[in-house]
């Protein structure tokens, strides 16, 4: 089924037709992590009174992202690297097993989300990142980000080093040799701004044939009082950058990534879903309505990652308005839910 979805424009199937496809896949992947991982299938023996044919993509079991942090889950027995979230110092982060099959998976799942972006054809990247960042075996999300962004890119410059210093050289010396054609520039939005944004002045560089592609770090930023109008504004006036685009991915689903469209929304490819959920009852909202995020894929198969509930609040803002040719769902993400809404259902789930 995920194949099926692949091969079609990302964002053409309506509501209607992308649902029981869906649908259809999430049920193979519920069975097929039953068999294949004993931990998932103790909490669906547990939880869900053992894995069934659900009619509908909201009775699909899900797992709170925070179990990814309190226990090892995989569904292979293949060699795998390994996937951790980022954290600060002291805590638990997602240890996430992605074997062969799973990274061919999220692989084509991002050039086929990127691809109405950024084309089919490489563009010279400078990454907002130091090349630290990438391990070969041991991967944290920022890392994971870079990597899976390296597959569009030509090229490739690192912006900052070891230290997180901007080489502010290296960047116009990037900008000159490349800037007079479409390239990319991707980074974490925190580091865009704090590194980039904040290392020039206005009108000293021109980077207005630039894609930037970013994410992540917006609770910085809402600390600083920046919201994504301002962020886009001040880049603009100091760059004469217009090409950006916001997504929403997280690691217990690398590669299923929800990209900014015109209107501001973010908007699910064919092979992924959202459910918003009220918090504590956890039934499905009206669209409109704010509640907790679930996330369900058809990437996962090394790992029982395919129906996720996360730690965000959103909203169904719109579903099929066609915004730049786009069907489905349209989400906005409004932030962190609180702990004491998210502790009912995690509490279940351990026990």
């Amino acid at each position: 089924m995920f194949e099926r979805l692949l091969n079609q424009p990302p964002y053409s199937l309506r509501q209607s037709e992308k649902a029981p496809l869906l649908l259809e896949g999430l049920n193979e992947l519920t069975r097929y992590h039953y068999e294949k991982s004993p931990e998932y299938a103790r909490i669906l023996d547990a939880a869900w009174g053992g894995p069934r044919t659900y009619s509908s993509i909201s009775e699909v079991p899900y797992l709170p992202v925070s179990l990814f942090k309190e226990m090892e889950l995989k569904s292979t027995t293949l060699p795998a690297i390994v996937m951790r979230s980022s954290g600060t110092t002291g805590q638990r982060t997602s240890r996430i097993i992605i074997d062969n099959e799973t990274a061919r998976r999220q692989s084509e799942a991002l050039v086929a989300s990127f691809r109405p972006i950024l084309g089919s054809r490489r563009l010279p990247f400078l990454a907002i990142d130091t090349k630290d960042v990438i391990k070969p075996t041991d991967l944290t999300a920022r890392g994971g980000g870079v990597l899976g962004m390296m597959k569009f890119g030509a090229k490739t410059a690192f912006a900052l080093d070891s230290q997180l210093d901007l080489d502010k050289d290296l960047v116009a010396n990037f900008v000159r040799a490349n800037g007079r054609a479409p390239f990319l520039i991707f980074g974490f939005t925190f580091l865009v701004w704090d590194k980039l944004y904040r290392a020039f002045a206005d009108g000293e560089v021109d980077l207005s044939n630039a894609i930037l592609i970013h994410s992540g770090g917006w609770k910085k930023l809402e600390a600083q009082k920046v919201s994504n109008a301002d962020f886009r504004s001040a880049l603009k006036r100091r760059f004469n950058l217009m090409n950006i685009f916001n997504f929403y991915g997280f690691v217990e689903q690398i590669g299923s990534v929800f990209i900014e469209g015109p209107d501001g929304l973010l908007y699910p490819p064919n092979f992924t879903d959202i459910i918003v959920r009220r918090p504590h009852s956890w039934e499905p909202v009206e669209v409109g309505e704010e509640g907790v995020i679930q996330v369900v894929s058809l990437l996962p198969r090394s790992y029982p990652g395919h129906s996720v509930l996360t730690e965000d609040m959103g909203v169904v803002a719109t579903i099929d308005a066609g915004a730049g040719g786009r069907f489905g769902k349209a989400i906005r993400v409004s932030g962190r839910a609180p702990k004491t809404e998210l502790r009912g259902c995690s509490d279940v789930i351990a026990a």
